[in-house]
């Protein structure tokens, strides 16, 4: 199961290369289900030394106050057999097999992200170290927990570091590596305490315990190891690390394990625990704890990532596509985002989507009923008759027909039902610009881009507004020819009676009683109610024609014929997205690239066990 730590170590380096290094965040994190192992220590506790036992190398920086500054991922690789080098993973082609020259590395790298103001940041350096003295383990060496803050650094350092240390082992995926001083007072150890917080019953909290060798005179730290003072759930490892005096005097430090060993088997008080004492009996126990740890989250694992990767995907959808950099992407992107919004329109009006059907309400309940109310009756009652047919008459009666009086009272009656024409073409257009907002707003891709959601919204508008102007004059057009031209065969058809005409016998004033008169008025209003019928009819042709037909057609033709004429930069302009939102579809672009990798690395490897 070697495989397991390298596939952890490279997932590791992919969350770092995006940003996701278990920090807060708006986007789904793998870094926290990825098994780690985390060093936690007070300074002085002898946390660097440890770690370079473990490696067989001096390669960390040494000095006063804090020294680590950023959590370092230290991923050790075995090798069979060659030289042993280090490589970073900012520096990806350089191998470097002199590890003084690795500690440089770090502290300049270090600098390069915190600057020399002694700060500290969360973002990871990744160091990995190929050697045939290692196994294969990974380690995360964080910030040496501190009391007191040194000169140059704000007084908010303490929490700082803590709030950081805390952050990564609080994780129910951390492994704890809590190193404690022999020659201190367990309860006082700064790792115990703030392991304690995270991991109250010690279940996932290895305890090492440093500087044995150190202890006063007739003390001994067996019932510590022996985890009679501090039960943990695995058992306490003892280490002995290089003295100052060594380090400055550069003991080997395969010498140093040597010495180590002889020290616990040699000690009568830790003779019987010399099998599971020294940095050696640790590197293996935490390799072999790790990969069992990452053996078991696997099918965790698989289920998080192929959840994320479908809600990634939902966002991204969500979210549309990127703009186009060049001129001709920016158009056809416009222009397929148009058609979207165009296709919409059209499914409201063929009655895929609501709203098409109030159209048809107004032909069929909205014009009747104001056809209705212009009470023609009243129109034509007496008095109204008898003064149109006597001015019609001017000066010399008529002597058979009153026909400019029926001429009169037919047009003045007709030309009244222009206001429900006008309405009814206003009733349809207000329909129509209801319709192009409301599918702006379903037209997803425009909820992207504000400036082409109001340009579109204008064109849209701007043509509706031109087929209404068009309607009106079409509609008042039929309106005005059957006032223009009347049907004769109407007349003809009437029953001829001498009495209607006026006898010549009788006077002048006889013509205009009132049975005449009357029956003048019936007649006016058959033949109006005829006309009315028909325009009934051939009213909604004409605003379907002109307004319904030509909105499906054109709509947005003269919107796609300026559009040609814009250049990159003016095209530009109308796909100004929000840059939140530019940004967050990168970001979840990367992220699910990231584990759509992971993805295919855990599938390969789950295959294989």
């Amino acid at each position: 199961m070697e495989n397991l730590i390298s596939l952890v170590n490279r997932l590791q380096k992919a969350c770092t290369a995006i940003g996701d290094h278990g920090e807060d965040t708006a986007l789904p994190t793998l870094w926290d289900a990825l098994p780690s192992i985390a060093v936690v220590g007070g300074q002085s506790s002898g946390k660097s030394s440890v770690l370079e036992s473990i490696v067989g190398k001096d390669f960390l920086p040494r000095g006063s106050g804090i020294v680590t500054r950023r959590p370092l991922v230290l991923q050790l690789q075995r090798i069979e057999e060659g030289r042993e080098y280090a490589e970073f993973g900012h520096l990806p082609r350089k191998r470097f097999t002199d590890f003084a020259a690795v500690r440089k590395e770090i502290a300049d790298e270090t600098d390069r992200e915190t600057g020399r103001t002694k700060q500290i940041s969360s973002v990871p350096i990744y160091l990995s170290i190929h050697s045939p003295n290692v196994v294969n383990l990974t380690l995360i060496d964080l910030p040496g927990l501190t009391k007191v803050a040194v000169e140059g650094q704000p007084d908010s350092i303490v929490a700082d570091i803590e709030n950081m240390v805390r952050a990564f082992i609080e994780k129910p995926n951390c492994i704890i590596l809590a190193i404690s001083p022999a020659n201190q007072d367990l309860a006082t150890s700064d790792a115990i305490k703030i392991s304690r917080e995270v991991d109250p019953k010690g279940e996932r909290t290895f305890g090492v315990l440093t500087k044995i060798d150190l202890m006063d005179k007739g003390t001994d730290a067996a019932d510590i190891l022996e985890g009679k003072s501090y039960k943990l759930q695995f058992p306490w490892i003892g280490v002995v690390n290089r003295s100052q005096a060594d380090i400055n005097k550069n003991v080997d430090m395969i010498a140093a394990r040597r010495r180590e060993r002889e020290y616990f088997s040699s000690t009568p008080e830790y003779k019987h625990l010399a099998h599971r004492m020294g940095s050696e009996h640790l590197g293996k126990i935490l390799s072999k704890h790790l990969e069992a740890v990452i053996k078991s989250r696997i099918p965790g694992l698989q289920s998080l990532i192929n959840k994320t990767i479908i809600e990634l995907e939902t966002e991204l959808s969500r979210l549309g596509k990127p703009i186009a950099t060049d001129a001709g992407g920016k158009l056809y992107m416009i222009m397929e985002i148009c058609r979207s919004f165009d296709g919409i329109f059209k499914e409201h009006l063929d009655g895929t989507r609501s709203g098409g059907d109030k159209v048809y309400y107004v032909f069929d309940n909205q014009l009747p009923a104001a056809l209705k109310r212009l009470q023609f009756d009243k129109h034509l009652a007496m008095d109204n008759v008898r003064k149109l047919i006597t001015e019609a008459d001017g000066y010399q009666p008529h002597l058979i027909a009153p026909e400019q009086g029926y001429r009169r009272l037919i047009e003045s009656s007709l030309i009244t039902v222009k206001g429900p024409a006008e309405a009814a073409v206003d009733a349809v257009h207000a329909i129509l610009k209801d319709l192009v907002h409301k599918s702006i707003s379903e037209t997803m891709e425009l909820k992207q881009y504000p400036s082409l959601r109001v340009e579109v919204g204008s064109a849209a508008v701007e043509s509706l507004e031109r087929m209404r102007d068009e309607s009106k004059k079409a509609t008042l057009q039929l309106v005005e020819m059957e006032c223009s031209y009347l049907t004769v065969d109407f007349f003809r058809k009437l029953p001829q009676d001498i009495e209607k005409g006026g006898n010549p016998t009788h006077s002048i004033f006889d013509r205009y009683n009132d049975s005449y008169l009357r029956r003048i008025g019936s007649n006016v209003l058959s033949y109006v109610n005829m006309v009315c019928a028909t325009l009934r009819n051939s009213i909604p042709k004409s605003i379907v024609y002109c307004q319904v037909r030509e909105a499906k057609r054109s709509l947005l033709d003269h919107f796609f014929t300026e559009l040609g004429k814009k250049e990159g930069k003016q095209l530009g302009t109308l796909l100004d997205e929000d840059p939140a939102i530019m940004q967050r579809r990168v970001s979840l672009a990367k992220r699910l690239e990231l584990y759509r990798a992971a993805q295919a690395e855990i599938d390969t490897v789950a295959w294989s066990k």
